[in-house]
């Protein structure tokens, strides 16, 4: 009979196919599979050991053959089958780890390109010891979660199984970074320094202090972080100064510039604004600075974006009329977004076309007044992730997110914003939102006086 090389209909008839294919026998049940499926997860895994085995005999392995298919699964397409559902995480995590392959079912179960805005709901709520709420939250890439209450700190991991409660130094922490699942950065508005915490150890691994000129302590008012620096807000404990201190993380945190030095000599309210939201805009390679002061002629602010390699402000907005609760930047929508203090809207300015004369500020609302000097908008976070806006009023999410239009019948470069409330029905409502925040696949957040945080995710586990 002749001799049939080539494939059809994905059965491969090459000569060299057998010397492809490798047999496994897991638990008593044999599995074949090929050397390219294998290796498909590095050097580092157990089937790296199966493959540079040479021996004739084939390889027995003594773990669960069910949990098995589905990681064969995973190699294969990169995604669990929809039988996985019934497992629990916990013991696919475990027997992941045998294999080497968490980093494969994280990126399968926690991608965020696999968040989908407008199918968001509500899947589950994470308990906090204490009676403390939370005051801050923050995430990583992949999901992980970390949560500051009171004078300590609950970590969970990518897949939420609490991890550690640790207890700080802080009788409350006002800011909180992800560095990594592990790591965090965490700060005080009446506590000098700015520390950096190993969560899983429970120790302090490095203090950050601002030496100002009256060498009192230095209070830590935001946070924030791009690939190769980490950003410090801090305020002298007097009051009477502050600045941006820049640290490098690719160099053992080492200092590396000083931006934002403001000394407040008089009434001068501009300099005596500490920034209290760091946010990188890694499209413009600068960073945004901002921060607000409430006094007898209502609420004012500014808004500056530094150039980090010379410490010049390449743009600034100061805010007076309507000035803003929170604000955002997007570099997909190449946008920067604010809530209004006074009316409670939301307003869009372009980041392309700052530095004008004219009003920046686009109204994507109402337009609506503020009425016999209310603050709508006070409490109010706005965040973005992804190419979406979120906008927390009182105990609701607004998805604001932008329409494609027309080119050939618009004017220059107009934009449409559309308003869209998230969630199902039952999900919808309850206290007044305290934090809001985004990682992997999921949105977290935080309600006022409730010591729990709740978890919507866009796609179901597995």
């Amino acid at each position: 009979m002749p001799r049939f090389e080539g494939s059809k209909n994905g059965v491969h008839h090459d000569s060299n196919f057998s010397s492809n294919v490798v047999t496994i026998d897991v638990g008593g049940q044999l599995f074949q599979t090929t050397k390219q499926t294998l290796s498909s997860v590095g050097s580092k895994s157990f089937f790296s050991k199966i493959i540079s085995d040479s021996s004739a005999a084939i390889p027995f392995i003594d773990r669960d053959r069910e949990l098995f298919s589905l990681f064969l699964s995973l190699l294969r397409t990169g995604n669990l089958p929809s039988k996985a559902k019934s497992f629990d995480m916990q013991d696919l995590i475990f027997e992941s780890r045998f294999y080497g392959i968490e980093d494969l079912l994280i990126t399968s179960q926690s991608n965020p390109n696999q968040f989908d805005a407008f199918n968001l709901e509500k899947s589950l709520i994470l308990p906090l010891n204490g009676r403390d709420s939370p005051s801050a939250i923050a995430t990583t890439p992949y999901g992980s979660l970390h949560v500051a209450h009171g004078s300590k700190i609950t970590s969970f991991d990518w897949s939420l199984r609490r991890k550690s409660t640790i207890l700080t130094q802080f009788m409350a922490v006002d800011s909180l970074l992800a560095l990594s699942p592990d790591l965090a950065a965490a700060g005080a508005t009446d506590f000098s320094g700015l520390q950096i915490l190993d969560l899983d150890k429970g120790t302090v691994t490095e203090t950050l202090n601002w030496e100002n000129v009256t060498r009192s302590g230095s209070t830590v008012q935001a946070i924030g972080a791009s690939d190769e620096h980490l950003f410090t807000s801090f305020e002298s404990s007097r009051r009477n100064s502050n600045c941006i201190m820049v640290y490098s993380r690719r160099d053992d945190l080492r200092p590396v510039a000083t931006i934002g030095h403001y000394e407040i000599f008089g009434a001068d309210l501009d300099s005596a604004i500490p920034a209290t939201k760091l946010q990188w805009i890694s499209s413009h390679n600068l960073l945004m600075a901002s921060g607000s002061h409430s006094g007898p002629s209502g609420v004012s602010g500014n808004i500056r974006f530094w150039d980090i390699r010379s410490g010049n402000v390449a743009w600034e907005v100061k805010e007076k009329l309507d000035c803003f609760a929170d604000v955002t930047a997007s570099d997909e929508l190449s946008s920067m977004f604010k809530v209004g203090v006074s009316t409670g809207e939301v307003f869009m300015a372009d980041l392309r076309n700052l530095g004008g004369e004219e009003e920046p500020w686009l109204c994507l609302g109402d337009g609506r007044k503020a009425v016999n000097g209310k603050k709508e908008g006070l409490g109010c976070k706005v965040e973005r992730h992804g190419g979406q806006v979120f906008c927390s009023k009182g105990g609701d999410v607004q998805l604001w997110s932008q329409v494609l239009i027309d080119s050939s019948k618009t004017e220059g470069d107009e934009r449409v914003f559309r308003k869209n409330l998230m969630g199902r029905v039952k999900d919808l409502g309850g206290k007044m939102i305290g934090n809001l925040c985004f990682g992997g696949n999921k949105m977290f957040l935080t309600r006022k006086d409730e010591q729990c945080v709740e978890v919507w995710n866009s796609v179901k586990s597995y």
